[in-house]
């Protein structure tokens, strides 16, 4: 076997502590975890740029997409339509969207008449357990 570069021994050395935050995603508690850490790196990151941020963002949203991709099938098709279909298998019922804002406001999106906004696209996502990528 080749000779380890420095670098390589530093990081199997440290890996026991990495490996808790990036690593495959084998459970749902590792998932919320992982959605938790996502979260709190892009709210860091939209306060100034950070390329080492931005490459742990990267890395943990390929991580939680293997999950969500092995473990959460996604309905295929418009935002909206994604969306009623969630609420039908889900059995949720449009008054119980309080995610999306007042009454009217999930009447106009249900409707098409409102699209939805980053906030709402995220609160989705974590209730149905899907990726942001259904209602975008």
């Amino acid at each position: 076997m080749k000779t380890l570069t420095k670098e390589f021994k530093k990081t199997i050395e440290a890996w026991h502590v990495v490996s808790n935050i990036l690593s495959t995603i084998h459970t749902e508690e590792q998932y919320n975890n992982a959605v938790d850490l996502l979260d709190t790196l892009i709210n860091k990151v939209t306060k100034g740029e950070n390329f080492i941020i931005e490459s742990l963002i990267d890395t943990l949203g390929t991580l939680i997409k293997d999950y969500e991709d092995r473990n959460f099938p996604e309905p295929e098709g418009d935002p909206i339509g994604c969306l009623k279909f969630l609420m039908n298998e889900h059995d949720i019922k449009e008054y119980e969207l309080i995610e999306l804002g007042s009454r009217n406001d999930i009447l106009n999106i249900l409707e098409g008449k409102k699209h939805l906004n980053v906030e709402q696209i995220k609160a989705l996502s974590k209730k149905f357990h899907v990726s942001p990528a259904v209602f975008i």
